[in-house]
C-alpha cells in the first residue's frame, strides 16, 4: 500500500505487513504478516511464509482422519505458540475473504466448497495498543495490499520478497538483496 494510502486509513486489517529489510528480528526478518484485527486496543495478524513443513493430520487428536488432516500448518507468529488458529480464504473474483480463527467444524464445511484455502497457525503476531503505530513510523513495516492472487504464491520464504517486489521502485531492488551483501 502507497504511504498516502497507509495516513488515509484508520485500520490495516486485511492488510500485508511487510518486514523492512534491515529488520533482524528472527521472530519477523523477512515475514508477510496478514493482519486480521487492528485498532486502539492493539492488533493481531498471522505469518504467512513460515510453513513448519507439517499437517494438521499430524497432530494428535481430532485431526488425524477426516477432511483437515491435509490442512498445512505454518507458525503465526511469537505470541501464545501453542494455540492453533484456523484461517480460510474464499477466493472472489477480484477479491478475497477471510475467515480468521474458525472452528473445525466449519473449516470442514467451507472446505466442501472447493474455492476455499484452510492454513492452520500455532501461533501469532500480536501488538498492544499503540505498539504497531510506533513500529510503522520507525519504518519496521512496509504496509501493502494483498494482491489477488496472494493464494496462487507460495507460502515460503519466497513470498516476502515476492511481495516485497510488487511494491516497486527501491523495494523491487532490495528484495533481491542478498542475506549476506559479500555475496551481491
Amino acid at each position: 500500500m502507497r504511504e498516502s494510502l497507509r495516513k488515509t486509513r484508520q485500520s490495516l486489517a486485511g492488510s500485508i505487513l511487510l518486514a523492512h529489510p534491515v529488520l533482524r528480528d528472527p521472530n519477523f526478518r523477512r515475514t508477510a504478516v496478514l493482519m486480521s484485527t487492528h485498532g486502539s486496543e492493539g492488533a493481531m495478524g498471522v505469518v504467512l511464509n513460515r510453513p513448519l513443513g507439517k499437517r494438521l493430520g499430524e497432530l494428535k487428536g481430532d485431526f488425524a482422519l477426516g477432511p483437515l488432516s491435509a490442512t498445512p500448518i505454518f507458525s503465526g507468529g511469537p505470541v501464545q505458540t501453542e494455540q492453533l488458529i484456523l484461517a480460510a480464504w474464499q477466493s472472489r473474483e477480484d477479491a478475497f475473504q477471510l475467515h480468521f480463527g474458525i472452528d473445525p467444524e466449519k473449516a470442514a464445511q467451507m472446505l466442501a466448497d472447493g474455492s476455499t484455502r484452510l492454513r492452520a497457525y500455532l501461533g501469532y503476531s500480536g501488538w498492544s495498543a499503540g505498539q504497531l503505530e510506533k513500529e510503522l513510523k520507525s519504518g519496521t513495516w512496509i504496509v501493502a495490499s494483498p494482491p489477488a492472487d496472494l493464494f496462487e504464491r507460495p507460502m515460503q520464504d519466497a513470498l516476502w520478497r515476492s511481495l516485497l517486489a510488487d511494491e516497486g521502485g527501491e523495494w523491487s531492488l532490495l528484495a533481491d538483496e542478498p542475506d549476506d551483501p559479500g555475496k551481491n
